[in-house]
C-alpha cells in the first residue's frame, strides 16, 4: 500500500510539470489569454475628438466632409461633432470652459470673446503649428495675442448695406455714395410708403455696426485703435458722441421698421421685410447671401450692395470696411490630443475646406488666394482686396464686460432712452475699468 501511494504522488508531479511545461511552451494559461484580450481590445480602441460649433446647412456639411477627410487621414481617430446655436452656444462652452471640460477643438470668432479665455489659460498656444502665410493677416491677427496664435480663422466677413435693386430702379433711385445721398433715398423710401432700412435690433449686435461705421466715417479707424489702446482718445470722445446723434437723426427720419429694437434677427422676420418688398435696405453682414440662399433663392436676382456712406467733412472713407472673423477653430488646452487637434484644425482650415465654404455658402474665407467662383461673392472679396482697414466689430474685441456695455448703450441710443452723451460717459467709465 505504502508503494502505491509513492506511485500516485510521483504521477501527481509528473503531471503538474507536463501541464507546466506545456503552458511555458504556448499550450496557453487563463492569465495569458486575458493579457492576449486586453491588448486587442486597446488595439482596437480609437481616440476620440469631440467638435463643437454654431452653423447649420451648407456650412454645417462643409465643416462635416472636412471631418471625413481628416478621418481618412487618421483611421484610428474618432470625431464626435455637436452643433449648438449661436446664443446657447456661447453659455455652454463657458460652462464647460470654467470645469476644464470644453471640447478639443470649438468655435470662436477670436477677438476679445476668444481673449478672456485665453487669459484664464484655457485655450491651447498653436503657434508652432500655425502658417502665418497661409492666412489673412488682418484675419489671422485677430486670434492673435501677445504674438501668440490661439485660432485659425476660416471665415472672414465684411459689412455691407444690401438693397432691392427693383425698389431702387422704380423710385429712379441709386446706390448711395455720401450720407446726404443716403437721406435722400430714405425720404423717398418713405414718401412711397416703404421701410427705407430693415433693423433687427433686440440682439443688440446688428444695430452696433451703425455706431462703429459712423464713428469709423467721421474719426477714421484710428479713433478705435486709441480709446482700445488707452492712447489719447477715449470712448467719450466727441466723434463718439456725433455718432450716436447720426444714428438718433436716422431714428426720428424714420428709417427703421417700427419696433426695430424688439425684432429678433435669427428667426429672420427682418429678412422677410427685404423678400416681401416692404424695406428696401438692411445693413449686415455677408451671411445675409447665405440667408437669401436658403430662405428665398428667387431674390438673389433682385439683390446689391453698397458700402457704408461717407460722411461730411469725415477722415473715414469706403476702404475702411467694418469685418469680422467666424469661425475661428481654436483648441482647449485641456484637449489630451492637442497634436491631433491641431490636424483637425488644419484640415478645417485647409484651401479645400475654403474654396468649399466660399462656393457653396456665398461667405468670404480668411484663406489667401481662394477667389469665390460665384460673381455676387467675388464682388465681396473684391472689397476685401482694396480695403485699406478692417474693422472686427468691438463686442468681439472688447474684454465681454465692456463689449456688453456697448451693445446695450448702443440699442439704447436707437431707443431714444438714453443721449449719446450719456452712452459716451458710461462707456468712458466702464473703459477705465477694465482697460489697463
Amino acid at each position: 500500500m505504502e508503494e502505491l501511494k509513492k506511485l500516485l504522488s510521483i504521477l501527481t508531479i509528473m503531471a503538474v510539470l507536463l501541464l507546466t511545461a506545456c503552458g511555458l511552451n504556448g499550450g496557453g494559461s487563463t492569465a495569458e489569454t486575458t493579457s492576449d484580450a486586453d491588448s486587442s481590445k486597446t488595439n482596437d480602441e480609437k481616440k476620440t475628438l469631440e467638435f463643437w460649433h454654431i452653423d447649420t446647412g451648407e456650412k454645417e456639411l462643409v465643416y462635416e466632409e472636412a471631418v471625413e477627410r481628416f478621418k481618412e487621414k487618421h483611421p484610428d481617430v474618432e470625431v464626435k461633432i455637436l452643433q449648438i446655436p449661436n446664443d446657447a452656444y456661447k453659455q455652454k462652452l463657458s460652462v464647460a470652459m470654467s470645469g476644464d471640460d470644453a471640447p478639443d477643438v470649438f468655435h470662436s470668432w477670436g477677438g476679445g470673446w476668444l481673449k478672456n479665455f485665453v487669459d484664464q489659460g484655457k485655450v491651447y498656444d498653436i503657434t508652432e503649428e500655425t502658417d502665418k502665410s497661409h492666412f489673412n493677416e488682418l484675419a489671422l491677427n485677430n486670434a492673435t495675442f501677445d504674438g501668440k496664435v490661439y485660432g485659425m480663422p476660416l471665415s472672414l466677413s465684411i459689412d455691407v448695406v444690401f438693397y432691392n435693386k427693383e425698389i431702387f430702379d422704380k423710385y429712379g433711385l441709386k446706390a448711395p455714395k455720401t450720407y446726404d445721398e443716403w437721406l435722400n433715398v430714405i425720404d423717398t423710401l418713405n414718401k412711397n410708403e416703404i421701410i427705407p432700412i430693415a433693423l433687427t435690433n433686440q440682439t443688440k449686435w446688428p444695430g452696433a455696426y451703425y455706431l462703429m461705421n459712423f464713428a469709423s466715417r467721421i474719426a477714421g479707424p484710428e479713433l478705435f485703435e486709441s480709446a482700445f489702446n488707452r492712447q489719447g482718445k477715449g470712448f467719450d470722445d466727441p466723434a463718439y458722441v456725433e455718432a450716436g446723434k447720426y444714428i438718433q437723426e436716422l431714428v426720428e427720419r424714420d428709417a427703421f421698421n417700427p419696433g426695430f429694437n424688439g425684432v429678433p434677427y435669427d428667426e429672420g422676420q427682418g429678412r422677410q421685410l427685404m423678400y416681401t418688398g416692404q424695406a428696401a435696405m438692411m445693413d449686415m453682414t455677408i451671411s445675409f447671401l447665405n440667408n437669401v440662399k436658403q430662405e428665398a433663392p428667387e431674390f438673389k436676382e433682385k439683390l446689391d450692395f453698397f458700402l457704408f456712406p461717407t460722411l461730411p467733412n469725415g477722415k473715414g472713407d469706403q476702404t475702411h470696411v467694418g469685418a469680422a472673423t467666424g469661425p475661428v477653430w481654436s483648441i482647449a488646452q485641456n484637449s489630451e490630443n492637442h497634436d491631433l487637434a491641431s490636424e483637425l484644425v488644419k484640415e478645417l482650415t485647409s484651401a479645400e475646406t475654403a474654396q468649399n465654404y466660399t462656393d457653396r455658402t456665398g461667405s468670404l474665407t480668411a484663406i489667401k488666394d481662394v477667389v469665390p467662383v460665384d460673381e455676387f461673392t467675388k464682388r465681396f472679396y473684391d472689397v476685401v482686396q482694396q480695403a485699406t482697414h478692417l474693422q472686427m466689430p468691438y463686442d468681439q474685441t472688447l474684454p465681454p464686460e465692456l463689449a456688453e456695455l456697448h451693445k446695450d448703450t448702443t440699442q439704447a441710443i436707437f431707443g431714444q432712452d438714453m443721449t449719446p452723451e450719456e452712452a459716451a460717459k458710461k462707456m468712458e467709465e466702464k473703459a477705465k475699468e477694465v482697460l489697463k
